[in-house]
């Protein structure tokens, strides 16, 4: 089984991106666990068709320890099968501490025993946190492969240069790599250019651009994956591409993170700060 990880700087549309791939991964006959692991809990919300999913922390809160795997994992698009960590009572502890929590309840649930033969287990993590609780995927070897949502805009490379910071700081001890960037099209100029600069100086690869296209609103707005919503539609075949080349991806590094004024000077080299 392979466990990944989505980090990215909050907005940056990684549980969109996390989910249609996830969808393009089950349409292939991957069996895939999506674990979320942001408060909101929002991120199974278009592989479940909108429906409001009870969280693990709100089951703990009702039930008490007596729970079951089924009270807190559904079954979502293509046999998806989808948990929300959720979070704490707001104004009420730590976020971080419920996807300990939940994963931690998980393990002891049987959610990645063999007998589940899962393919892969997606983690998808709030925003660009790779501090406390929202460290646990990578800082306890929890999850094996990270990818990082990215755009052309500045305060997204400078998170996911941070969230590479993270990664080489848990390399050694919990085994993690970057697997690459995923860029999530902003329509900033040179956009793909400058990712795939910024790939080569992180020491990994821009897996794939993902183009801005007004369809993936209009599923979102219909509770879906585009690839359910529109399956013919040519962004869900650039899901689809980016599921395959998970599949396929043999490149996981540590990569060596910039200084802010090297990142400043790359953006200037490609014209965005002109």
């Amino acid at each position: 089984m392979r466990k990944i990880a989505i980090y990215g700087k909050g907005g940056i549309g990684k549980s969109t991106t996390t989910q249609n791939t996830v969808a393009g991964l089950a349409e292939m006959g991957r069996k895939v666990m999506v674990v979320g692991c942001d408060p909101k809990a929002d991120s199974t919300r278009l592989l479940l068709g909108g429906l409001a999913q009870r969280t693990v922390l709100d089951t703990l809160r009702a039930e008490g320890e007596d729970v079951e795997l089924e009270d807190v994992r559904k079954v979502g698009f293509s046999g998806v099968l989808c948990t929300e960590s959720g979070g704490p009572e707001p104004g009420v502890g730590c976020a971080g501490r419920g996807i300990i929590t939940s994963i931690n309840l998980l393990e002891q649930l049987g959610a990645y025993a063999e007998s589940e033969k899962l393919d892969y287990a997606f983690y998808d993590v709030l925003g660009d946190v790779v501090c406390g609780g929202f460290a646990m995927p990578i800082r306890e070897g929890k999850a094996k492969e990270i990818y990082i949502v990215v755009s052309g805009e500045m305060m997204a490379m400078y998170a996911a240069n941070n969230i590479s910071k993270g990664i080489v700081k848990f390399a050694e001890a919990g085994g993690v790599r970057l697997g690459g960037l995923i860029c999530n099209s902003r329509n900033v100029d040179f956009e793909k250019d400058m990712i795939e600069a910024f790939a080569d100086k992180l020491g990994t690869q821009m897996i794939h651009f993902v183009p801005r296209d007004n369809i993936v609103q209009r599923a979102e707005i219909n509770r879906k994956t585009v690839i359910e919503y529109d399956p013919k539609n040519s962004q869900a075949e650039e899901y689809r591409t980016l599921a395959q080349k998970i599949e396929n991806n043999q490149m996981f590094v540590v990569p060596k993170p910039l200084e802010i004024e090297e990142l400043e000077k790359m953006l200037i080299e490609h014209g965005l700060a002109t």
